[in-house]
């Protein structure tokens, strides 16, 4: 029920072609919206009627106004009983985004997507706005664009989504990112249908890569392998994206670790996953990532992990037989997600597992010391009366003198009116057989001294 990958297609509207980029709206994913702000001319502010403007919605404003592009808002899901576009309209307001008929300048349209309501009223805003813009396309060569997605695919190795910008991009040319480069042997459109070439505004799904390209970064076509190589080369001092899987994350001195192989379907699943554990902030316990790939978990990755004790997670993958057979051998844990949020939660565990639990004490009540009956070096048989709450046999006990505890123990052995209980309660006198813990150099139990009792709970710690 919710998007985790950027999509890329098109609509014919009156005879002209509107291309939309559809990010995810997962806080995990801001860096992909972000780059798809960025490649987009027009931004539509989608913001649900019932729901108004939520932290999302205010990250999406302040990205589409950094890079100053112009935008229309849609408020989605007028047909719900709560929906309530003023109040939407308000939100908007105090977040500096004033539409129009609230004497603004920001175009807005009510829809109902599961309707079809307005629909066509918002593509044909889109493409006023685009009309106002005097957008056009630039056929100039060299082709370039932006690479909005790329995956590994087992028939036909690396495939990267891009979106042209300027140019014609054709079967046979070259192709480069950052320092790698490929030869287009194929081109897909977003209906899966092949073509020969694609003109600006559209996205295309692209074969012939030697490795993944990294997705965000610009591309350049050139007409020789040279040429390529030769923009390769000048691109080198390019970072890859990944800096926190690359292990530029902080020192691991002191912590406990979690080592963990990652493998997912497409690159922006993994760099939304890099951004959501980045975010992760612990002085126990970090992870490590040992190995980081977008395709099917194999049998190298279930190597890696056994010779690092590291756990595998997939997301949106599927297990290759042989590295399923080799990992229950090796015992080697693999997880696999379909959302999201799931694996970074199952991260977020697998990190709080490695912390020693956190040991709570649940009082129970006090005991007044009014008796000594029997002392020995391990323990002592005394009587008193119960001033608060309950004494529990098997429970542990702080003796306070003073105010001050002296020793602690537990209350092996219980009585009231001689006989066994497992409890005895305010007010009541009680007989207890005290065995001490850690308290060689003490004294002993007086007169006059408070047993304090309680139970210690383990509870598990949270990352």
């Amino acid at each position: 029920g919710i998007t985790q990958h950027i999509g890329a297609y098109q609509a014919e509207v009156n005879g002209k072609t509107i291309t939309f980029l559809d990010t995810p709206g997962h806080e995990a994913f801001s860096s992909i919206r972000s780059r798809g702000t960025k490649v987009a001319d027009i931004a539509v502010l989608v913001v649900a009627a019932e729901e108004s403007v939520k932290p999302q919605t205010k990250e999406a404003i302040s990205i589409i106004k950094a890079e100053g592009i112009p935008f229309i808002v849609a408020i989605n899901k007028i047909d719900k009983e709560s929906a309530n576009p003023q109040r939407v309209r308000q939100d908007l307001a105090a977040e500096e985004v004033q539409v129009e008929d609230w004497g603004g300048t920001v175009p807005v349209v009510e829809i109902s997507a599961k309707q079809n309501k307005n629909i066509d009223a918002l593509m044909e805003m889109i493409l006023l706005v685009a009309e106002l813009e005097e957008l056009s396309e630039d056929l100039s060569s060299p082709c370039e664009g932006v690479i909005v997605e790329s995956q590994l695919d087992k028939l036909r190795g690396y495939v990267a989504t891009a979106l042209i910008k300027k140019g014609m991009l054709e079967i046979g040319d070259f192709i480069t990112v950052g320092t790698t480069y490929g030869k287009v042997k194929s081109m897909e459109d977003f209906l899966k249908k092949p073509v020969k070439r694609a003109i600006p505004s559209q996205p295309v799904a692209i074969t012939g890569w030697t490795t993944a390209p990294v997705i965000g970064k610009s591309f350049k076509s050139s007409h020789s392998k040279d040429e390529a190589e030769k923009i390769a080369e000048d691109n080198t001092d390019i970072m890859p994206l990944l800096k926190f899987f690359q292990n530029s994350a902080p020192s691991y001195e002191g912590k406990k670790v979690l080592n963990v192989v990652f493998k997912t379907d497409v690159s922006s699943s993994m760099e939304a996953l890099e951004s959501a554990l980045g975010a992760i902030k612990s002085d126990l316990v970090a992870v490590r990532v040992v190995g980081y790939e977008v395709g099917v978990i194999g049998e190298a990755d279930i190597k890696s992990a056994i010779s690092s004790n590291a756990k595998v997670y997939g997301f949106r993958v599927k297990i290759d037989e042989g590295a399923r057979r080799i990992a229950e051998k090796g015992n080697i844990q693999i997880k696999t997600f379909d959302v999201i949020y799931e694996l970074i939660e199952a991260v977020r565990d697998e990190m709080a597992n490695l912390l020693d639990p956190e040991i709570r004490m649940v009082p129970h009540g006090k005991l007044r010391i009014l008796a000594i009956f029997k002392t020995d070096p391990r323990s002592q048989i005394v009587g008193g009366k119960v001033t608060t709450g309950k004494i529990v046999r098997g429970a542990f006990a702080d003796v306070m003198r003073g105010g001050e505890k002296v020793a602690k123990g537990r209350i092996s052995q219980l009585q009231s009116n001689k006989e066994d209980m497992p409890e005895v309660r305010e007010g009541l006198e009680a007989g207890i057989k005290f065995e001490f813990i850690g308290s060689e150099d003490f004294g002993g139990i007086l007169e006059g001294d408070i047993l304090e009792v309680y139970e210690e709970e383990s509870v598990k710690r949270t990352i």
